[in-house]
């Protein structure tokens, strides 16, 4: 495995939605970075292909100065383009095998499912990890549906790649994920949406490794 379960303990996704007039993320992902963040993931929505190109090469570079995984979400060209870490595709994206083909081996690749059936089909075309929600209702994606915590455990125990659970995670509520089997938690606005990155992801750290 290129992975280890302990680097998706926490699991950052970017987002610009919280960032001021002209502000970029390099600032908030390094503070995110030095809070404890493990593992990142870039997700562009709104960002023109140069521009998230652009982004992706300044983030990449942050990561790699921090020996952290970064990968891309959703643009497999981009991620081979930039030499990232590796990809995350979706159920709706290009199929998790064709992406094997396409990066390689040596890569890193994530996949999203929210079934038993969908976790054991992408662990057979070569995923190295799920993210798997949401787990609990959330504002970040506008089509996301819930995955019940018995799923999320049923997903856990039918495959042996780790497993990311992703979704309205906050720190208060994460606790609710214990008895899973959950490598991780994936999170967005409980980092990037706090006024300081670097105290919230010390804090989701310290409790996820109590937890997980």
């Amino acid at each position: 495995m290129k992975i280890k379960p302990e680097q998706l303990l926490l699991y950052a996704v970017t987002d610009r939605h919280w960032l001021k007039d002209g502000e970029l993320l390099d600032e908030p992902v390094k503070k995110a970075l030095a809070g404890g963040v493990t593992f990142l993931q870039i997700r562009e929505k709104e960002l023109g292909d140069a521009e998230f190109e652009e982004e992706a090469i300044r983030l990449s570079k942050i990561c790699n100065e921090n020996k952290i995984p970064f990968i891309v979400n959703d643009n497999v060209l981009l991620a081979k383009k930039i030499n990232a870490d590796g990809v995350h595709v979706g159920q709706e994206d290009m199929e998790a095998g064709k992406v094997r083909e396409m990066i390689g081996e040596d890569k890193i690749l994530g996949v999203s499912a929210q079934t038993v059936e969908e976790a054991i089909l992408a662990e057979e075309a070569g995923a190295d990890y799920l993210g798997v929600g949401a787990v609990f209702p959330t504002g970040s994606k506008d089509d996301a549906v819930e995955v019940t915590h018995e799923t999320l455990k049923a997903i856990c125990e039918a495959v042996s790649i780790p497993v990311v659970a992703i979704g309205g995670i906050t720190y208060e509520n994460m606790v609710e994920l214990k008895s899973t089997g959950i490598a991780g938690i994936s999170v967005i606005s409980a980092i990037f949406g706090k006024e300081d990155a670097e105290l919230a992801s010390s804090r989701l750290l310290e409790r996820a490794k109590e937890l997980f």
